[in-house]
């Protein structure tokens, strides 16, 4: 009788190592396309965008210091626009070390501040800047009015009176090519200091 089974047996065994067979190409051809899909996002994700944090005050309250950034890379960035928030490295300041600031003005406009209203004007119109954690009374060295260059952006930071930025001689205008690109959005919260927690709900897209 066990002779008669036996072939039944063998065959039943076939059946299932052909199946565990099937099932481990499978999950290889799986995880070699996860492999491989992974590979192609990371390239893509390197290649437009990157990710910055936020060091120091220059920006509050719009950002804060250890608010970590997604990027839009400069070779995809286009033409800056005012109101634009953007990182630099410019080689004369600070060894090229990246600043984060908005964009005021580009290029072939007039910039001009009146340091005891704190008000700036581009173009002769008052800005209105409900970003601003400070009216912009801090003088930094570059005479006013300007006309910010060809190729190049005219930038401050949202915490006018803790930020150096175009009104400064050491900084200056920011040539395009300087640009490492746009910040877009908060991807995760820095701690804020007064309170030492991190504001999750200031997760989101930076307009």
């Amino acid at each position: 009788m066990e002779n008669k089974h036996q072939p039944a047996t063998e065959n039943l065994e076939i059946v299932e190592k052909q199946d565990r067979n099937a099932r481990q190409r499978e999950i290889l051809s799986y995880l070699h396309d996860l492999v491989y899909g992974l590979a192609v996002v990371l390239l893509v994700f390197m290649l437009f965008f990157r990710i910055v944090v936020v060091s120091g005050p220059s920006m509050m309250q719009t950002l804060k210091n250890g608010d970590c950034l997604l990027l839009v890379c400069n070779t995809f960035y286009g033409r800056p626009k005012q109101g634009d928030i953007v990182v630099a490295s410019k080689s004369t300041f600070k060894n090229g070390e990246p600043i984060i600031k908005r964009v005021i003005a580009t290029e072939g406009q007039e910039v001009n501040i009146d340091f005891v209203k704190g008000i700036v004007y581009v173009d002769g119109v008052a800005l209105d800047e409900p970003y601003t954690n400070t009216p912009t009374t801090l003088f930094e060295g570059v005479q006013f009015p300007v006309i910010v260059e060809e190729g190049c952006v005219f930038v401050m930071g949202d915490n006018r009176n803790d930020s150096w930025d175009s009104r400064s001689q050491d900084i200056g205008m920011i040539d395009r090519r300087e640009l490492l690109g746009r910040a877009i959005f908060i991807a995760f919260p820095g701690v804020n200091k007064d309170s030492g927690r991190r504001e999750f709900n200031r997760i989101g897209a930076l307009w």
